[in-house]
Parts: C-alpha cells; structure tokens; sequence
C-alpha cells in the first residue's frame, strides 16, 4: 500500500471517528435535559419549564453550536483527499475540545449556572473553534492536504466564515454575568458571520 493510499485510509477512520463523537455528543446533550422525576414538586409541563428554562436555553443553544461545527466539519473535510500525523493531532484536538465543550456544559446544568461555568463554556467553545481554524489551515497551507479542484478564492471564503465561531464564543465572554444575556450573546453569530463574509468580499 502506497503512502497516498495509507493517508487516504486514515482520512476516512478520522472522518467515522469525528461523527460517531459528534453522535455521542447530540446524544448527551438530550440527556441532559431536565426530566419530570428530578423534581416531583413540579406539577406539569409548565412547572418544568419555568423552574428550568435556563437549562433548557443552555441545551438548545449547545445544540445549535454543535450542529454549526458539525456542519462546518462536513464542509471542510469535503475538500481533503488525505491526511497526515499532524493533521489527525490537530483533529483529535478538536474532538477532544468538542467533548470538553460537553463536559462543560453538563457543570453548568448540574450545578447552578454562574460566571464561572458560562465562562468555561464560552472558552470551551471558543477552543473548539480554534483547534477547527488550525486542522483546515494546516491543511490548506503547510500539508497541501487539499483537492486541487478548490480555487484560491473560495478557500479564502472559507477561512474568513471559519473564523466566526471562535470569534463569537469569545464574544460571549464578557456576557457571562448577567442570567439570559450570556444565552442572548449567543444570537450575535450571523452578525459575525457577515461581517467576515464583508470582510472578505472586500479584499477580493
């Protein structure tokens, strides 16, 4: 088996491995929604919603950051025809920051939500976004790790869009305080996302 076929191989374990993680991690957050049993004080449907609605904010709003990267994963890894060690190192660090991304939005449904979870939250997603810039980067311009049916320009389309989740969940931070306005900061990405799209179009 030649080194291209071998890379070729490990491209597609690396795309299995990160859906079957981004299965789990849809999975869990189901999971972690409030159920009837915790609580026998609530009387009905509206009783749940209005002790939990928070919790039930921060799951949709992870749910909906999820799919985001999910689908900005698919975009990406459509244009790889290969891989190598230090594009799956900078992939295993994006899946490890997606379950930490997890991870921490579960302490924040556990326990009480304060600064300090949203915090961990917003880092986490900010990571996430941060480890996804880097793999398709390394990809595009050290591994050349990319078809060559993409042009130069939209490439450079995608690397300005992918730029926005980080930025947002950075965004966020500063919110963290506040109850219902770290959720609400959330909604500020398809304002990010157009003012790279401008960005872009500016430049080309």
């Amino acid at each position: 088996m030649s080194l291209k076929e071998r890379e070729q191989r490990q491209l597609r374990r690396l795309e299995t491995l990160i859906d079957v993680v981004f299965g789990i991690t849809i999975w869990r957050l189901f999971m972690l929604l409030p159920r009837p049993e915790e609580n026998p004080e609530w009387g009905g449907l509206l009783d749940m919603l209005l002790d939990s609605g928070l919790n039930f904010a921060v799951a949709l709003i992870a749910l909906l950051i999820v799919i985001i990267y999910w689908i900005q994963n698919n975009l990406l890894f459509k244009y790889l025809v290969r891989t190598d060690s230090i594009h799956i190192g900078l992939s295993i660090a994006q899946v490890f920051s997606l379950l930490l991304f997890l991870y921490a939005i579960s302490t924040g449904i556990q326990f009480e939500a304060n600064a300090a979870t949203r915090i961990f939250e917003s880092a986490s997603a900010c990571l996430l976004g941060v480890c996804s810039f880097a793999a398709w980067y390394y990809a595009l311009n050290k591994g050349r790790l990319i078809t060559a049916e993409l042009d130069a320009e939209e490439a450079g389309a995608i690397t300005e869009r992918i730029k926005a989740e980080p930025v947002t969940a950075a965004i966020t931070i500063p919110f963290a305080g506040g109850a219902w306005m770290w959720e609400l900061s959330w909604f500020i990405y398809p304002v990010v996302v157009y003012i790279y799209k401008r960005k872009f179009r500016r430049r080309s």
